[in-house]
């Protein structure tokens, strides 16, 4: 055999032992884990991270009174919704932190919702916990800020969207207030659960 002809047989075993260690077409950017948790949903039910292991799921960090980037980001998230149904994406979870608890309970995180064409026997806006729960879940678990504003009623949270993988482990974040990259998320998605199942 040719030194060439070896050459280029060393090359493709190489390659296909390199492919054959990563069985994933999907790249992770993040591995956030997330802390465990037990909030209550806007149906008054509990939810905790358990209940979400085994599923794909979108994070973000909202609030109802908010009069700046929640109504968007919570549009946008129907957006995505759309999207996921149009490509037959149907074992996910969206998951809405509110960083206004004392305010947001179960029924005006309800009401809020209602103001949206969204699905929500997929989404799950959470409350019951103390402020300072939330800051320390968006500060370790999706490396975010969530602040009260001083100066007014207003909270100051980040403004991402966070893919959250089956193990609990936040993989990749995404602008979730313009710019939204949907075909990208539904994308990640689609190759998450596929691989997942």
């Amino acid at each position: 055999m040719s030194k060439t002809k070896t050459f280029i047989l060393v090359i493709s075993i190489i390659g296909f032992l390199l492919a054959g260690c990563s069985n994933s077409n999907f790249q992770a950017e993040t591995n956030y884990e997330v802390k465990d948790f037990n909030y209550t949903n806007q149906n008054g039910k509990e939810v905790s991270l358990k209940d979400l292991k085994g599923k794909v799921w979108i994070a973000d960090f909202i609030f109802t009174n908010c009069e700046t980037v929640c109504p968007p980001m919570t549009f946008n998230l129907t957006k995505l919704q759309e999207k996921l149904n149009e490509e037959g994406v149907e074992d996910y979870k969206i998951v809405s932190f509110s960083v206004d608890p004392e305010n947001d309970t179960p029924e005006a995180l309800k009401e809020y919702i209602a103001n949206f064409d969204a699905d929500t026997s997929k989404w799950d806006l959470l409350t019951g916990y103390e402020f300072d729960e939330v800051k320390d879940l968006a500060e370790h678990s999706f490396r975010s800020i969530v602040a009260d504003d001083p100066n007014s009623d207003q909270m100051i949270h980040g403004t991402s969207f966070y893919l959250v993988n089956q193990e609990g482990i936040v993989v990749k974040t995404y602008s979730g207030n313009s710019d939204v990259p949907y075909d990208e998320m539904v994308q990640d998605m689609k190759t998450l659960i596929k691989e997942g199942t």
